[in-house]
């Protein structure tokens, strides 16, 4: 497995600072826990290094570097090298994790956060704001997994199976790939701005000394709905949508 060695001469560090953050998250899954500690975004903007997201958090490079070295002191993991999938596979693979788990947390954690803000709204105004903003990446979430489901998913496995029978495929009616790609991407920033606020708006899933049991569940299956979601829109923007781009270009 490909670690992030930052051990050795100060040209290798300078290349591992070089690398961008989704890269990272790709090579070795375990650097999505530590960019996770620092809010650092490596899904909807997965495309930046390591020194630009660290100075725009206000965060110390070397600081993250040292804690992705760490993570090898451990031993060796079992790899989870999605890169390494089919995309065939991968795509199955977030359909059956990562949809399945929206589709079966959303309507609980929706349940949750309307009787909080009907019990506790009164003294805690935030919470009409995340009810609002939770409800709507729940709606946009459902289109956008039937669409990938539907329509954007499918087309990926016949260009796959058309690549292994060298044969080719039929030209969708979007045109090209790139199009459905867009507009998921746009739908992932969507929701990632969303919980942003929503993570903004509650002090980091801060909970309040009056909050009930209910309130106390409901903010850590908030946060647990995050880490979820960004672990999903990586798979997709940083692995699944450029190789499915490329492979498009070879079977064209």
């Amino acid at each position: 497995m490909e670690t992030l060695d930052v051990k050795g001469s100060t040209e290798d560090m300078e290349l591992t600072r070089m690398k961008t953050v989704g890269e990272m998250v790709t090579h070795d899954h375990r650097a999505a826990a530590v960019f996770e500690k620092y809010f650092i975004d490596f899904c909807c903007n997965g495309g930046k290094s390591l020194d630009v997201v660290c100075g725009e958090r206000g965060v110390d490079a070397g600081t993250v570097l040292q804690e992705l070295q760490d993570l090898n002191k451990g031993g060796d993991l079992k790899s989870f090298r999605p890169d390494e999938w089919g995309l065939d596979v991968l795509s199955d693979f977030i359909v059956n994790t990562h949809h399945r788990y929206v589709r079966l947390t959303l309507p609980v954690i929706l349940a949750h956060v309307d009787k909080v803000l009907s019990v506790h709204g009164k003294n805690h105004p935030e919470l009409a704001g995340i009810a609002d903003r939770f409800h709507a990446v729940g709606e946009e979430l459902t289109h956008h997994m039937q669409k990938e489901e539907l329509v954007l998913f499918p087309y990926i496995k016949a260009m796959v199976a058309a690549e292994d029978a060298r044969t080719r495929v039929n030209v969708p009616p979007f045109g090209t790939i790139a199009n459905p790609i867009r507009m998921m991407k746009a739908e992932h920033q969507s929701a990632g701005d969303a919980f942003s606020f929503i993570r903004r708006t509650s002090s980091n899933f801060a909970i309040p000394a009056d909050a009930c049991t209910t309130f106390q569940v409901t903010y850590k299956e908030l946060e647990e709905f995050e880490r979820d979601l960004h672990q999903h829109i990586h798979l997709e923007n940083n692995i699944l949508f450029p190789k499915a781009i490329t492979l498009e270009g070879r079977i064209d």
